[in-house]
């Protein structure tokens, strides 16, 4: 029995991560009463009596709960933005490698990837890694999200009865360029120049595509797009949860909530031998967030990662 503790289950990554874990007769989920839960003493308590605790916070008052865990048993896994590139932290994408897996199953600190920042990694990273793309390749991205995404502010804005007409379209936002989740992204692909990516969040609930296109003609192996789909095919090929789709499942309309309320994540390759279009499908809040998380923890615990998420 494993005891775990979910500092932020009111918000939308905790409460998903609560709910998959409700169930499990291997895991006693240590919970505060709700006049406690802004209480500091007490949050800490159960911060440092958990065998692994999730930190579903923003990334000041995640930071502050890891300062506040002294006891060094205790494994952490935050889903903020706030250690995803910190020194002493294991980067939660189990599926890069071999290597990441087995450095997620002995570490005490995880960091959760982002949505959007897993949708980019699991396209961007084996190009490089296999040395089809240089690591100053232009990358340019798009990236569309159900509202899930928005915190509860944002959820709420979209259930609004009353809410305005641009609620309606695919809104554009970071228009500056500048996503919290770049960092991550760069360095997990091992980039040496920041992508341009533009993300839109539309009037759907959950599920999420990272579009990245690429031209034959600057790709360092001038791969086919037959041969780029086997070679991500082969990358992924020991993996449950990402898929590589073959020509003949290619749909006619690729959707952004296909796999909404899964932990799948599948990446898509069409196009032509000169102009290549690869899509990452998956759910924001699965395998972007709480399917993710979870999935980490399994790993961590020496469990299969599987649990809770088929």
């Amino acid at each position: 029995m494993f005891s775990v503790f979910i500092d932020g289950k009111e918000g939308t990554t905790g409460l998903e991560i609560y709910e998959r874990l409700g169930k499990r007769k291997d895991i006693e989920l240590i919970t505060l009463p709700e006049e406690l839960r802004k209480d500091k003493r007490a949050r800490t308590e159960c911060l440092n009596s958990a065998d692994i605790c999730f930190l579903c916070l923003p990334d000041d008052a995640a930071k502050e709960a890891v300062a506040a865990v002294s006891n060094q048993k205790v494994k952490i896994i935050d889903a903020s933005t706030a250690h995803r590139t910190a020194e002493g932290w294991v980067y939660g994408f189990p599926e890069l490698s071999k290597v990441r897996r087995a450095q997620i199953a002995e570490a005490m600190r995880v960091s959760n990837p982002g949505c959007y920042a897993t949708g980019f990694i699991s396209i961007v990273a084996p190009l490089v890694k296999g040395g089809i793309v240089a690591p100053d390749y232009p990358f340019v991205a798009q990236g569309i999200s159900g509202y899930s995404g928005a915190g509860k502010k944002g959820i709420a804005a979209y259930n609004d009865p009353q809410r305005g007409k641009e609620y309606d379209a695919p809104r554009h936002y970071a228009l500056r360029l500048a996503h919290k989740h770049l960092p991550e992204m760069v360095r997990e692909c091992g980039l040496i120049h920041s992508p341009i990516f533009t993300p839109a969040v539309c009037d759907y609930y959950s599920g999420m595509s990272v579009t990245v296109p690429l031209y034959g003609r600057l790709m360092a192996k001038k791969l086919t797009i037959s041969a780029l789909r086997e070679y991500f095919a082969e990358y992924y090929a020991t993996q449950n949860y990402v898929k590589i789709p073959s020509e003949a499942e290619i749909p006619a309309y690729l959707a952004a909530n296909s796999l909404a309320g899964t932990n799948y994540l599948k990446i898509y390759i069409v196009g032509s031998d000169e102009q290549i279009f690869i899509a990452s499908v998956f759910d924001n809040l699965g395998k972007g967030a709480s399917g993710a998380a979870v999935q980490n923890m399994n790993i961590m615990l020496g469990i299969d990662e599987r649990v809770s998420l088929d």
